[in-house]
């Protein structure tokens, strides 16, 4: 679910500056994959900024790298739950990509957008360690237009709740991990 991200600069990195009114710089990146440096917001001693970060943690009992977290369960979980509640992000792209089976060779990939081209905002949550900051993103069940493709679609936050998301208490966020975003997702054969 939601293993790769299309990151197009100058829409993103406008839309970052009229929404928050932070300087915001990225690249253009078509086929962003978790280990890969991603461009997000978060909160560094209570102001917005852009935090870069590594896709994706490794505790120690995983095998593999963890990219994402469930929004249902990310405030109880042991390895979510501290970043939860300090240091929640926004992943700003221009859409996501998944791949469905149609019976053919190779799956069939599709990029996720807004339906008016705007800037999405992925729900993340990020981690300080040694070797530089990382961070996940959250997942929630599918709505109707996405559940046809996979079962988990990422959280996006709605541009007024972005400052909410990051800057608010756990417990005052707990709304918005539950948010549905029907009818704004448009669906392309890439």
């Amino acid at each position: 679910m939601c293993g790769r991200l299309n990151v197009i600069d100058n829409p993103v990195m406008t839309a970052v500056f009229a929404i928050l009114g932070i300087d915001f710089f990225t690249v253009t990146n078509h086929d962003l994959r978790p280990s890969q440096q991603v461009a997000s917001i978060a909160a560094i001693d209570g102001q917005l900024c852009q935090l870069n970060a590594q896709w994706g943690i490794q505790p120690a009992w995983s095998k593999k790298l963890l990219i994402n977290a469930q929004a249902e369960t990310v405030a109880e979980k042991r390895t979510f739950k501290r970043a939860f509640a300090t240091h929640r992000c926004v992943v700003p792209c221009s859409g996501w990509y998944e791949w469905r089976d149609e019976g053919a060779r190779r799956k069939q990939k599709y990029l996720f957008s807004d339906v008016d081209d705007q800037c999405l905002f992925m729900a993340g949550i990020w981690y300080v360690e040694e070797e530089g900051n990382r961070l996940v993103t959250l997942t929630t069940s599918a709505n109707a237009e996405c559940a046809a493709y996979h079962y988990r679609m990422p959280l996006l936050i709605e541009q007024a709740m972005i400052k909410q998301w990051i800057l608010a208490n756990a417990d005052e966020v707990a709304a918005l991990l539950s948010a549905d975003y029907a009818d704004t997702i448009k669906i392309d054969a890439a």
